[in-house]
Parts: structure tokens; C-alpha cells; sequence
């Protein structure tokens, strides 16, 4: 039996013009919730994952997840869309046992082998977290700091 280790990639590009918000925007949620990116996950390269998602609302459910990893504790990843029904499921999960993690999305667009080591899919998590951010900051010349307590954030996604 030929056992092979799974590979992510993540990829985004924004939909949304560099002009669309400011640093003055910072509470006004229309705003925030109107800054789109397409983002995929491609896992061994076949696409797994492809949507539309506001990334700011997406960048801040990753960037709360990654608040709450301690060193004795990786919590669950959920990413819930305040624009999405909660009652299907999150779009995009990852669900640690053991030394694994199992990625999950209601919007997969194929049915593959989504088991992945924890601390390969952690370290990719946390690394995508601090390029989105940067990305974010620079493309849309904002400082996410100034928007974090106003971005929308789904408390299912606290389970």
C-alpha cells in the first residue's frame, strides 16, 4: 500500500477594487463585508475548494483561531459567513485527532483524501493567517488593527 502525504495550497485573489475601503471605514460593516477575494485550497493539486468569500470576516476567523492555540491545545477551525445559512455546517472546517486533522467544507468541489498531519496543516493554517493579513493591509493600503473589533464574526465558529 502506498501511503502518500497530503499537500495544501492556498491561493486568493481579490475580486474587490483597492479603493473600496479606507482606514476611515473601519466600523462601517457594509463596507467590511463588501471587501471579496476568491480563495481556493488545492490539496496533491485537484481543487478541493473555490469561493468568493469576504476576507476580511474570513482573515479575522482565522486570526481568532489562531489566538486560541496554546501549546497543549489546538482547537477546531470553523469559518462561518454571517452572508451564510450556519444551520449547513461551517464552510470550511479542520478537525484535529490524534496527530491528524481532517479539512472539511459543505462547499468541496472534490471528494478526496482530506487527512493531513496536524502540525503540517497548523503551520499552513498560521502561515496563510500572516500572508492574507499582509496582503490585506497592503492591497487595500488599510491597517487591520483599526478594523478587528468591527469585523462581523460568527460565535458558532467560537464551538
Amino acid at each position: 500500500m502506498e501511503i502518500t502525504d497530503n499537500k495544501i495550497h492556498f491561493e486568493s485573489h481579490f475580486v474587490s477594487d483597492k479603493g473600496i475601503i479606507s482606514n476611515k471605514d473601519r466600523s462601517d460593516v457594509p463596507a467590511i463585508l463588501s471587501v471579496d477575494a476568491m480563495f481556493s485550497i488545492k490539496m496533491n493539486h485537484i481543487l478541493y475548494f473555490e469561493a468568493e468569500l469576504p476576507i476580511l470576516e474570513f482573515y479575522k476567523s482565522l486570526y481568532t483561531w489562531k489566538e486560541r492555540i496554546t501549546k497543549d491545545c489546538i482547537p477546531e477551525f470553523h469559518y462561518y459567513s454571517i452572508e451564510h445559512d450556519e444551520e449547513e455546517g461551517a464552510i470550511l472546517s479542520v478537525l484535529p485527532f490524534s496527530n491528524k486533522a481532517r479539512l472539511e467544507s459543505i462547499w468541496s468541489e472534490a471528494d478526496i483524501d482530506n487527512v493531513l498531519d496536524l502540525h503540517y496543516i497548523v503551520h499552513e493554517l498560521l502561515t496563510l493567517e500572516s500572508r492574507l493579513g499582509n496582503d490585506i493591509e497592503k492591497y487595500y493600503n488599510i491597517r487591520l488593527k483599526y478594523f478587528m473589533k468591527h469585523i462581523p464574526y460568527s460565535l458558532t465558529s467560537m464551538q
